[in-house]
C-alpha cells in the first residue's frame, strides 16, 4: 500500500475555494482504481495549511490517478490557490494501530 501525503499552503482568500473544489472531488477521486481512502486536513494554528492523504493499493494506481483526466481537470484550479509550493510524499506502510 502507499500513502501519498500532500501540504498545501493557500492563499488566505482561497481557503474556502479550496475547500469547495475538494468537497466537489473528493468522491471523484475515491472512485479512482487503487484509490482506499481520502482525507483532507486543516491545521488547527495556521488555517491555510492543509494536508491530503490518500492510501492506494499500489503506486501504479496512484500515478494512473495522476495522469488521468480528473487529475487534469482539479489540480490546475487548486495550484492557483497557492501562496507556496505544495510538498509531496509518498510513502509506504508498515504498520497501522487501530
Amino acid at each position: 500500500m502507499i500513502v501519498r501525503v500532500v501540504k498545501m499552503i493557500f492563499k488566505p482568500e482561497a481557503i474556502e475555494d479550496f475547500k469547495l473544489i475538494f468537497e466537489t472531488s473528493k468522491n471523484k477521486i475515491k472512485s479512482q482504481k487503487g484509490c482506499l481512502y481520502l482525507s483532507m486536513l486543516q491545521d488547527i494554528k495556521e488555517p491555510q495549511v492543509f494536508f491530503t492523504y490518500s492510501y492506494w493499493d499500489n503506486e501504479e494506481d496512484l500515478n494512473n490517478y495522476r495522469k488521468s483526466e480528473l487529475f487534469g481537470s482539479v489540480w490546475p484550479k487548486t495550484k492557483m490557490l497557492f501562496a507556496d509550493k505544495p510538498e509531496a510524499w509518498s510513502l509506504h506502510q508498515h504498520s497501522e494501530l487501530t
